[in-house]
């Protein structure tokens, strides 16, 4: 027997599986935590950049040279980072999907 939490997501998964196989609703959700993720990088540069220039001299020669490069190098890091995220999160619901699925026709028979 399945559990009302199971049959309530068969039943969700049902409605929006299609929705969120797309590329573009994958980039677009999990553009937040891919964000979130570059944040910390993001900060180290500007602070360095614009707080403490003087901090440790190579660096801030470079980060003049180097920061549309870094940005970049940030932008496809999200980008890569927010997609395969939720690919992944879609793989492992379709998945437990299948399972339940399964699980549900052999209890019926």
């Amino acid at each position: 027997m399945l559990s009302p939490k199971e049959i309530a997501f068969i039943n969700h998964w049902e409605l929006v599986r299609d929705d969120y196989a797309t590329f573009k609703s994958k980039l677009k959700r999990g553009l937040p935590m891919a964000i979130l993720f570059t944040f910390p990088i993001i900060f180290s540069v500007v602070a360095v950049y614009f707080l403490s220039p003087e901090w440790y001299t190579k660096v801030g020669q470079k980060i003049k040279g180097e920061f549309s490069t870094i940005m970049i190098a940030l932008l496809i890091c999200i980008l890569f980072f927010s997609y395969f995220r939720m690919h992944f999160n879609w793989e492992m619901n379709e998945q437990l999907y299948h399972e339940l699925k399964k699980k549900q026709s052999t209890l019926e028979k």
